[in-house]
């Protein structure tokens, strides 16, 4: 970083991701991330909810958090989400393009991925 401008270039660049992460909308996704979340590919799920929230143009009705344990390590990474007045939905075994496909259908269309669910016959 060499001036001014440049990190206020950054700052403008990564307040979308800051906002996610704290904005108080209707929908809030939380990834666990305690360490067995972590070392089963936690970091990478939490960064593509955060960034396809961000670009969906979404994050005022989406909040993406992360919480420590949820305490089904075996299905790690667990992420659940919470929506007002429904049930909540906890997904498992996670990956960065399954949350993608999680933000098309269910966080913007409104239907839950039930085959990456914990009530899935197929884990």
């Amino acid at each position: 970083m060499k001036s001014i401008e440049e990190l206020m270039a950054i700052k403008a660049k990564m307040q979308d991701k800051v906002a996610v992460r704290t904005s108080s909308g209707d929908i809030r996704i939380v990834v666990g991330m305690a360490t067995c979340g972590i070392a089963a590919g936690a970091r990478p799920v939490l960064n593509a909810f955060v960034e396809g929230v961000s670009e969906a143009g979404i994050s005022d009705k989406v909040t993406v958090s992360q919480t420590g344990c949820i305490g089904i390590c075996q299905y790690e990474p667990v992420v659940e989400v919470f929506e007002k007045d429904k049930e909540k939905v906890t997904y498992v075994k996670m990956t960065a393009e399954r949350a993608k496909e999680v933000i098309e259908k269910h966080i913007k269309g409104g239907k839950p991925v039930a085959e990456y669910t914990i009530g899935a016959a197929t884990l």
